[in-house]
């Protein structure tokens, strides 16, 4: 395989750190992908996807929110404020952490408690849309 060093950086953990073909990564202004000689590149990156390609078959995804991707011709490094991979996420885990969270938030008097519920159920349901969105492909 020829290809690039990718890494995704969380500020919890190294979820990978690897030579890859190309990888897909949702930036600010539309998703982009980087190949082994692409131009620099720094990008903000939203909710969505990262899909690794290895020797043109899809090897992993990881569902990111947030953070920073730098692409420079030998390498692309994203720094996510959130990334989980695909393969540790589950529809029934998901809707069963919706339902969770619309039942407590259905009795959280707290302004400050309700806010943070919210943001976890949006960051739940993103979660959910995005393993959706894979599996009908």
């Amino acid at each position: 395989m020829s290809g690039f060093a990718f890494d995704l950086v969380t500020p919890d953990r190294l979820l990978v750190s690897r030579p890859v073909t190309m990888v897909t990564v949702p930036g600010e202004e539309g998703d982009f992908g980087a190949l082994a000689g692409h131009a620099p590149l720094v990008s903000g990156v939203r909710t969505g996807t990262i899909t690794i390609h290895d020797d043109g078959a899809v090897t992993e995804r990881y569902f990111v929110a947030g953070g920073f991707a730098e692409v420079t011709p030998e390498r692309c490094t994203v720094l996510a404020e959130i990334a989980v991979p695909f393969s540790e996420m589950t529809r029934e885990g998901l809707e069963t952490e919706a339902t969770r969270l619309r039942d407590v938030l259905s009795v959280t008097e707290d302004e400050a408690a309700r806010l943070k519920l919210e943001r976890q159920a949006a960051l739940n349901d993103a979660k959910l849309t995005a393993l959706l969105q894979v599996s009908t492909h």
